[in-house]
């Protein structure tokens, strides 16, 4: 049978082999099955609706929050749709993949019999977090919680979705003690990682002042004194290795060895003009180096230079004040410009002014501190957090049991939504479990008076083995309906949300979708409100900034009021399933027209 490449030339044959190498060779990165497992049935060409359910909800509506239930991957490619570019922070604690059926894939557990365990887990957040991502705001982040067992997996993941957005990870211990596992190592900690995109930063901490002082009355203010000194050795840079002299007293400071001056020097630069900043005479003359006090340091005067070799051999020169390095030895550079010369023990600081710092704010740490830890917070705002076992507290006072393991500490995702977020953003958590994201949300509008809004995706976990289970609707509803009204001792929060469940569409009986379905998506499209639908000629929400319409059954009787609701607001978007009619009814220049279910069915990805 002859060969398609018959044709061809050895050096052709020899360059389509050379690029198959190409295409075919392993890259660096994550690499996983994906084609070898059954691929998730919620990837397909259905449009995902969504039913609003008022029985599950809390307050009377319209509601500022949403709780949805369903498979997450349908759920966000709604929100896809409807908040593409929105999402301040996705909060999101996925299944860790322990192999104990932590995570329903295909209507069934993934245990750690399953051959493709670890790529099904793989290509399951891989489908999700290519959606979630899309929904991020210029300044919004992503922080997604994790076991060390599989930090690694998920880190490399996270890199091909979000190439270039890493930031970093913060470790917290999850609790006190346990038990040892092999080779006597007990792991404690856990992970969150850290993608961002280019305009997200952490909020900090607010620096201390407690350290800064104005004992001289300096005019300046308050000050603290910093290191003198860079980490380099007077060979990386021989031009900061001087002595200086304190004008004043007329005593000498030598330098470290190991760590030379911060500053050049005017005796040993050439072009003062071209020095990126002041020189340590300039700084002396502005009296920004704290020299010792004369009245408290010692002060040596070797008038030989035997005297002075007999004191370095005897070790009775100045020192560094911590790791008492000695600032002279035999093989210092021109010792003899020493003798003579009175010799201070102390060593200089810079005096830097707290009105002169760059920012009163520290960075956040990578370290989660436990409560009670003794932490230093000078240079670095260190978030805390108590024990893991604070969740499960939660729970029981709630439920009064277990109703749901391994929860995370509503203090540790308080921290983070308080310096992920701003008082008006919104949070995401597609693996929103028993609720502990909209506790947080919750508990940090209360602390700051924010305004946020949280959305929380909840599978029901039904499978075969419990298809009557329902997480959302049973557990995680439930607890924040609790933290809202208030439980045992706790204060109530306040706040709403409503209740929602998935449906998906078939393709081509896009044009079943319900009025109610659609008042949903409008809503959630152009509003940050989400109220019932109501049978009426037309539904409209929003304001003189904006005003949404929705006709259901557009008949001409209605145009009359249509345009007096219309006409006071600055800009309408009037959606119809005969936007072509309308047009030629309502004619105003701010008034845009859409049809339905075309827009719709755009916004989603799918062809109409």
């Amino acid at each position: 049978m002859p060969s398609r490449y018959d044709h061809l030339s050895r050096e052709e044959l020899l360059r389509l082999l050379d690029a198959r190498d190409r295409r075919d060779s392993t890259r660096f990165g994550l690499v996983w099955e994906a084609n070898e497992i059954e691929r998730d049935r919620a990837i397909n060409s259905d449009f995902v609706a969504l039913d609003l359910l008022p029985e599950h909800s809390v307050g009377p509506g319209p509601w500022r929050n949403l709780i949805i239930e369903g498979d997450n991957f349908d759920a966000l490619r709604h929100l896809r749709m409807t908040y593409a570019g929105e999402v301040k922070c996705i909060l999101i604690d996925p299944p860790y993949n322990t192999g104990k059926k932590d995570f329903v894939y295909n209507d069934r557990f993934v245990d750690e019999n399953d051959s493709w365990r670890f790529s099904t887990w793989i290509e399951f957040l891989y489908q999700r977090l290519i959606i979630a991502r899309d929904l991020l705001s210029e300044d919004g982040v992503v922080l997604v919680c994790i076991n060390d067992d599989n930090r690694a997996k998920l880190e490399l993941l996270l890199d091909k979705v979000m190439p270039g957005l890493r930031i970093g990870s913060m470790a917290w211990r999850t609790r006190d003690s346990t038990s040892a596992k092999d080779r006597n190592f007990s792991d404690v900690h856990e992970h969150i990682l850290i993608y961002g995109r280019s305009k997200f930063s952490f909020k900090g901490t607010d620096k201390s002042q407690k350290k800064y002082k104005n004992l001289d009355k300096d005019p300046r203010g308050p000050w603290n004194i910093d290191p003198l000194t860079l980490g380099f050795d007077r060979v990386q840079r021989p031009n900061l290795f001087y002595p200086i002299l304190n004008p004043k007293t007329g005593r000498w400071y030598p330098c470290d060895h190991n760590l030379v001056w911060r500053y050049a020097s005017e005796l040993k630069t050439k072009d003062v003009e071209k020095l990126e900043t002041e020189s340590m005479e300039e700084w002396i003359r502005q009296d920004k180096i704290v020299f010792p006090n004369p009245k408290e340091e010692r002060v040596e005067t070797w008038n030989t230079l035997g005297e002075l070799l007999a004191a370095i051999d005897e070790g009775d020169i100045p020192v560094t004040p911590k790791k008492k390095n000695p600032l002279f030895t035999r093989d210092t550079p021109d010792l003899a410009f020493w003798v003579g010369k009175p010799v201070g023990f102390g060593r200089p600081g810079f005096k830097k002014h707290w009105k002169d710092l760059r920012s009163h704010t520290n960075p956040v740490g990578s370290w989660i501190a436990r409560l009670n830890e003794d932490e230093d917070e000078d240079e670095v705002g260190i978030l805390r957090s108590r024990e893991a076992g604070e969740g499960t507290g939660v729970i029981e006072k709630i439920f009064g049991r277990k109703v749901f393991t391994y929860t995370k500490p509503p203090s540790l995702m308080q921290q983070l939504v308080a310096q992920a977020t701003d008082p008006d953003s919104i949070v995401v958590d597609f693996f929103a479990g028993s609720g502990t994201t909209a506790q947080a949300v919750l508990d940090q509008n209360v602390a700051d008076g924010g305004n946020r809004r949280f959305i929380l995706v909840s599978s029901s976990e039904a499978s075969t083995e419990e298809p009557d289970k329902n997480v959302c609707r049973d557990v995680c509803a439930p607890r924040v309906k609790a933290v809202i009204n208030g439980f045992g001792n706790r204060e109530p929060t306040g706040g709403d949300f409503a209740y929602l469940r998935c449906r998906r569409i078939q393709p081509g009986r896009l044009l079943d979708i319900e009025h109610a379905q659609v008042w949903t998506a409008l809503q959630m499209l152009h509003l940050d409100t989400l109220a019932p639908y109501a049978d009426a000629p037309y539904l409209a929400a929003g304001g003189e900034d904006q005003l949404v319409v929705y006709i259901p059954r557009f008949t001409p009787d209605c145009v009359a009021a249509l345009k007096r609701a219309v006409k006071p607001c600055l800009c309408a978007v009037i959606y119809s399933w005969q936007p072509e009619s309308l047009r030629q009814k309502i004619r105003q220049t701010h008034v845009e027209h859409a049809g339905i279910p075309e827009s719709l069915a755009l916004r989603f990805g799918l062809r109409p």
